[in-house]
């Protein structure tokens, strides 16, 4: 009997981890089932691109995965119960099923969180999933010359999508609300840096302004000033799905998995978390925070360990360590920041163009990883060990 290999989701985490589990383990010992909701793969970090009207190109993931061995299973997933070792799910043609496990990598990513600020949910639009930005670009196009967007959050999601917009559409008024400093993260050269951007590109930033409600066609701060936005779109942090909470797995108090330092569940030896969904502690004691990059570095560790445990192996441990964050600024322009092992700022940064070259290939390495899983395919898989704790590796330390 095959050891079953469940992957929930298929975005930057998901969908690399099956490949490279699909790359590392033999066939004749494993099947491996990725279970996703849509039928392309979303380059996340793309889609205020998307949402301003960029056509981006469409990865289908059955092509992705065609000749790799991995199973597709387009449905949204409804709940895992983690003593039965089960997925329960939807799929598109609106049947039921469920989907047995030995090992489950669950990487169902994040959505956006409302915080719940009164109209966020009603009017607000974001760029957290492909459904919600190709509304917002739907309803962008129909904003006419002189139409206001505001942008809530000053996170890397906000900047780079309030710049991406007034770039594109000089034509619209752009503006930012940041709960604090923009750029407060940054070392003081590339703070500067970014009010430049900002002030090149026309955006209004209105810092120390929280937003305490939302109405169709404008913003309420906490110290009442309202704020004018044809088109709000939030982007005011993540926030995970609770079915891994109702799974009974044990989750922190963001509603994440809590796994060790190989991604393993704390409470359920057969799961694994990686990506926005993983509350794992990085080489700084830290949580590492949502991130792309958090899911690349997740996503290692967790495959890396699954083959190890599965195949008789030592662990190895990958690296959980930020050096640095890309920042475009538009098409043509970007900052890359150094960090320190704290993740705070260096006095070093990257700006202008080359860092915009820089993010364009990181953009481009990570699409390309995704559609290529098979690359350097080795010559001779590795077997799984023969012990009593195949099925499960429940026993493994």
């Amino acid at each position: 009997m095959k050891h079953r290999i469940v992957v929930l989701g298929a975005g930057y985490a998901g969908a690399f981890a099956a490949g490279n589990l699909a790359r590392r383990l033999s066939p004749a010992d494993t099947e491996i089932t990725v279970v996703n909701a849509v039928p392309d793969f979303v380059e996340r970090m793309r889609l205020h691109q998307l949402a301003i009207g960029r056509d981006l190109a469409v990865r289908k993931l059955a092509d992705v995965f065609e000749g790799t061995g991995v199973r597709l299973r387009l449905a949204r997933v409804t709940g895992v119960d983690s003593e039965r070792r089960t997925v329960s799910m939807t799929g598109n043609d609106g049947e039921d099923g469920e989907l047995a496990y030995d090992t489950l990598l669950y990487a169902l990513g994040s959505s956006v969180a409302h915080h719940d600020v009164p109209g966020v949910a009603e009017y607000t639009f974001d760029v957290t999933g492909l459904s919600s930005a190709l509304r917002l670009r739907e309803r962008l196009a129909d904003l006419s010359e002189g139409g206001t967007v505001l942008v809530v959050g000053e996170g890397l999601t906000g900047i780079e999508t309030a710049t991406e917009f007034a770039e594109s559409r000089p034509d619209l008024s752009v503006a930012l609300a940041a709960r604090g400093e923009l750029g407060a993260w940054l070392s003081p050269k590339a703070r500067r840096h970014l009010r430049q951007a900002f002030d090149r590109l026309g955006i209004t930033v209105h810092e120390h302004t929280g937003i305490q409600a939302v109405e169709p066609t404008r913003a309420i701060a906490v110290d009442g000033t309202s704020i004018p936005a044809d088109v709000t779109v939030w982007s005011a942090g993540f926030a995970v799905h609770p079915i891994a909470a109702a799974s009974g797995l044990e989750v922190a108090g963001t509603g994440q998995i809590v796994v060790d330092r190989t991604m393993r569940s704390v409470s359920h030896p057969d799961v694994y978390a990686a990506g926005d969904c993983a509350y794992a502690i990085g080489e700084n004691g830290r949580p590492l925070p949502m991130s792309c990059a958090s899911a690349g570095f997740t996503n290692m560790q967790a495959t890396a360990a699954i083959i190890a445990r599965l195949t008789g192996s030592k662990v190895p441990t990958t690296g959980l360590k930020y050096h640095g964050n890309h920042i475009s600024l538009g098409q043509r322009a970007a900052i890359f920041q150094m960090v320190d092992g704290d993740a705070h700022s260096k006095s070093w940064y990257l700006g202008g163009r080359t860092a915009a070259r820089l993010k364009s290939g990181v953009l481009k390495g990570a699409g390309w990883s995704i559609a290529h899983p098979t690359f350097g395919m080795p010559k001779r898989k590795r077997r799984l060990a023969t012990t009593p704790d195949r099925a499960g590796m429940r026993a493994a330390a």
